[in-house]
């Protein structure tokens, strides 16, 4: 599992007019090509009069995973410019279909590039990035004599309080950098004179909201 990586929310969408055409850019989070072929041809459906419907994907840990097509525009004039927007944001597991509908003006092979690049950018935009930070998670008990001073501290810090159980004792769930783990444990055991059961539960991605760079 990648320590860190970056990809899109769920899905969004916006659009751009550019010479009367209107073009539609569809950006969704998929996990496998399965996924990304039915939310193109969703897309397709949904836009089955629209002129064009172009799309890209990138999926994997190392982005094994890549397509492009043009669906009829000329080309390299679409789907690569749209796979380049991802591959310069750094965006994995990310799907966009940019539907197309004719204005009456053709643009040429560099406007049509410029158009379904900056319309995947657009698109990215207002859908929003996330990193997808690896964090290990643990269980943290202590007497209730330490609660208020623990969720204290926690709380001003950059680890994660995910939930605090009131039993017999308090016991803190927390996410922590993976690569913070043995700071954190000595942290604890400092912060509370050893008087907390330290014991790691489960690993997994937690979410941070990024700005999204421009194509």
């Amino acid at each position: 599992m990648l320590p860190q990586y970056y990809t899109v929310k769920q899905q969004g969408h916006d659009e751009i007019i550019i010479q009367k055409s209107r073009f539609i850019g569809y950006v969704r989070r998929v996990e496998t090509e399965e996924e990304a072929q039915a939310f193109i041809q969703e897309i397709k459906k949904k836009h089955h009069d629209a002129t064009h419907n172009c799309s890209c994907y990138m999926i994997g840990e190392n982005n094994q995973i890549q397509k492009a097509n043009d669906d009829g525009e000329p080309s390299g004039t679409a789907g690569v410019p749209m796979l380049e927007v991802l591959k310069k944001q750094n965006l994995k597991d990310t799907a966009v279909v940019v539907t197309r509908y004719f204005g009456g003006i053709k643009l040429g092979a560099g406007g049509l590039i410029r158009a379904y690049g900056n319309t995947t950018s657009q698109a990215i935009k207002t859908t929003g990035i996330v990193k997808r930070q690896l964090m290990q998670g643990f269980s943290i008990t202590v007497d209730y004599s330490l609660l208020g001073k623990l969720e204290n501290v926690l709380r001003n810090s950059d680890y994660i309080i995910e939930t605090i159980n009131y039993l017999e004792n308090v016991e803190f769930i927390v996410y922590v950098q993976v690569g913070e783990i043995n700071n954190f444990e000595e942290w604890i055991i400092d912060l509370t004179n050893d008087q907390a059961t330290i014991a790691k539960t489960d690993e997994k991605y937690q979410e941070i909201e990024v700005e999204s760079t421009s194509e």
